[in-house]
């Protein structure tokens, strides 16, 4: 498979792309993970995503490829524990602002 990255021919085989798609997921799920400061709201407000969607897209892709991954696991693989306990530990209280931005930016 030759893809183009910023004017750069990379040739690779289909699981070589697998592969590094794979520790690319691992490795934003690591640094996510390093970064527990980082609420969902701000995920949200700056990238439109966050590790709600990470979990939901994960759910999905398996079930489109015929395996049933329960959102709720889906979530456990994604916050690295149960999200009941991610939550008490590691959520803070959203702003108003921040409240605010993420109403906006839905509308």
């Amino acid at each position: 498979m030759t893809r183009r990255l910023d004017g750069f021919a990379m040739t690779m085989n289909k699981d070589q792309h697998i592969e590094i798609e794979a520790a690319t997921f691992r490795r934003l799920l690591h640094h996510l993970d390093e970064h527990k400061d980082v609420q969902n709201i701000d995920l949200m407000n700056l990238a439109s995503f966050c590790r709600n969607c990470l979990s939901k897209w994960y759910s999905a892709e398996a079930a489109a490829r015929g395996i049933e991954v329960p959102y709720d696991e889906a979530r456990e693989i994604v916050y690295g524990m149960p999200y009941s306990e991610w939550k008490s530990k590691f959520q803070s209280e959203v702003s108003v602002e921040k409240k605010e931005k993420f109403k906006h930016k839905t509308n």
